[in-house]
């Protein structure tokens, strides 16, 4: 949990910096809106775009690949679901899991603030031992006013 605050935390400072990490990736395609995805041999393999960024942000990124059930029953409020076609927050991270175990990751949190507070707030509740009902309440409580349209994201 603490480690997921902190990284709630310097995430949205907006730092970044020029370190690199060793990846393994295989193929990168950039999408209409602009987003890249990035297809890596597992989820153990992060992708390379997230170098450009404070560790934190791999963090957050490793911890919502490894919440896909949570994160795939929480709504994101940044508009993603009409602009990108996202169906749930845990879209903004991750495009798809092969039947190989290969991840195709999304560059979309990167950019938007609103993905990663939602993540990181899904995420540490859930480990204080919070349901995903109550932790679905939470977030479309917080979020349901001057935000963007939640995604469509199925119902509980």
């Amino acid at each position: 949990m603490a480690a997921c605050m902190l990284s709630f935390s310097i995430l949205l400072s907006g730092c970044a910096d020029g370190n690199s990490q060793e990846q393994s990736h295989s193929h990168i395609t950039k999408t209409a809106t602009g987003d890249i995805r990035e297809t890596t041999k597992s989820i153990e393999h992060l992708p390379s775009f997230l170098s450009a960024f404070e560790e934190e942000m791999a963090v957050l990124y490793q911890q919502a690949a490894e919440h896909r059930e949570l994160l795939e029953n929480i709504p994101c409020y940044c508009g993603c679901g009409q602009s990108a076609g996202h169906k749930n927050s845990y879209d903004c991270f991750v495009y798809e899991t092969k039947q190989d175990g290969s991840v195709v990751w999304d560059d979309h949190a990167t950019k938007c603030g609103v993905c990663l507070e939602i993540a990181a707030e899904s995420i540490a509740a859930y480990d204080q031992g919070k349901s995903i009902k109550d932790i679905r309440h939470m977030i479309d409580e917080k979020y349901k006013e001057g935000y963007a349209e939640p995604t469509p994201t199925k119902p509980l």
